[in-house]
């Protein structure tokens, strides 16, 4: 019994300390060799008419407050106007985000029923004539050069699929902010530049991310982009890439409870990709890509039940009377969880962090028993002080 609580516990604590830690590092290893490779540094496109005809989808929802200028900002990208498209989709809007829009310059605009993101940027894409469809949210806005840098990636023939970098906003430096998702975002924006320069990314972001036209999939309207579309590109022969230089900026969830919030909506749309998309079939995956997808993918949102196991079998280690090892572990995971509730009346950066951690682990339990109680829409509301 001893021994069998042992390997539950340390196989838990090691795929924890993998998926988090160890995989990063061991991407960088690998990475460092082919520092400056064609992979690393997508190209830029050139002006004028060989720059790609671009259609620009920005999908909406009630989003009277922030369209016009979301729409001025794509109208100022420095991109050749007659080769730009600017869509507006507005799914099911009760407020005036298409008068808005129309006013701002628009150059399309679709006034479409309430069907979710998804289905608004299916519509879109059929009314595009870029030969590049993009898409972004209503309330991101992208760096002057950024449709350039995006578009640039394209001039690969294997690439399908290419994401920003989106920059979250908050005045000050952070330090004592509740949420602390800049602290996780920049890591896992390395770490997406290694999978990039490797293989492929293995997730997006819906704020800045363009797709070749006649590669576009249309998924289940549940199903986000952000996840579905890296991965099925992959399984078609086609790369997923990220493109650091591509910025655009949004702002952050001020609060620690709104993040869980908005990480707990986003993991209930997330969990039907993971089961029931076929991301985890190897078929069609290049072998480092099948390990990054269960490294980075499987693992993360296996996270919540690995941190239990490895609690539950501590507990039962040190009833049987397990050395000292033991009580050093548990004390460990106990002080992690005490940091977290401290962090609600000290906000110390480390403490701030460790209630991140934990609430970020439990959102993606929660998603999970979202979606099993009740299923999952294929819209929702925006995040709290995000506009």
């Amino acid at each position: 019994m001893r021994t069998a609580l042992e390997i539950v516990f340390w196989l838990s604590v090691g795929l924890i300390v993998w998926t988090q830690v160890g995989y990063a590092a061991a991407l960088a290893l690998i990475a460092r060799p082919l520092a400056g490779t064609r992979t690393a540094k997508p190209a830029v496109a050139a002006g004028g008419a060989s720059s790609p005809a671009l259609s620009l989808i920005i999908a909406a929802h009630d989003e009277e407050s922030v369209i016009a200028q979301k729409v001025q900002n794509a109208l100022s990208l420095d991109y050749p106007r007659e080769r730009l498209e600017v869509i507006v989709a507005c799914d099911g809007c009760s407020d005036a985000t298409a008068v808005r829009a129309r006013e701002a310059g628009a150059d399309v605009v679709l006034e479409l029923p309430r069907g979710g993101k998804i289905r608004a940027q299916d519509a879109a894409v059929e009314r595009a004539g870029g030969e590049i469809v993009a898409f972004s949210d209503a309330n991101a806005l992208w760096r002057a050069d950024a449709a350039r840098a995006l578009t640039g990636a394209f001039s690969d023939s294997q690439v399908g699929y290419a994401c920003g970098q989106v920059q979250f906003v908050r005045p000050g430096d952070g330090g004592g902010a509740p949420n602390q998702e800049g602290v996780y975002w920049r890591y896992e924006l390395a770490v997406r530049g290694l999978e990039s320069r490797l293989s492929s990314i293995t997730a997006g972001n819906g704020a800045i991310y363009a797709t070749r036209r006649d590669s576009y999939i249309v998924v289940d309207p549940i199903m986000g982009h952000d996840l579905s579309l890296p991965f099925n590109m992959v399984k078609r022969g086609l790369r997923a890439v990220y493109v650091p230089s591509a910025l655009a900026s949004e702002k952050m969830v001020p609060s620690i409870g709104g993040e869980f919030a908005r990480k707990r909506r986003m993991m209930s749309h997330t969990w039907p990709i993971l089961l029931r998309s076929g991301i985890l079939s190897v078929r069609g995956y290049p072998p480092g890509y099948a390990v990054m997808i269960f490294s980075h993918r499987l693992l993360r949102y296996c996270t919540p039940a690995l941190h239990v196991l490895a609690l539950l079998a501590n507990v039962w280690l040190l009833a049987l009377g397990a050395g000292p090892l033991y009580v050093v572990t548990f004390d460990l995971q106990i002080a992690l969880l005490l940091a977290a509730a401290l962090a609600g009346t000290l906000r110390l950066r480390p403490l701030l962090i460790a209630r991140y951690y934990v609430l970020s682990t439990a959102s993606v339990a929660a998603g999970l028993w979202d979606w099993l109680r009740h299923g999952t829409a294929a819209w929702w509301d925006v995040a709290e002080g995000t506009r």
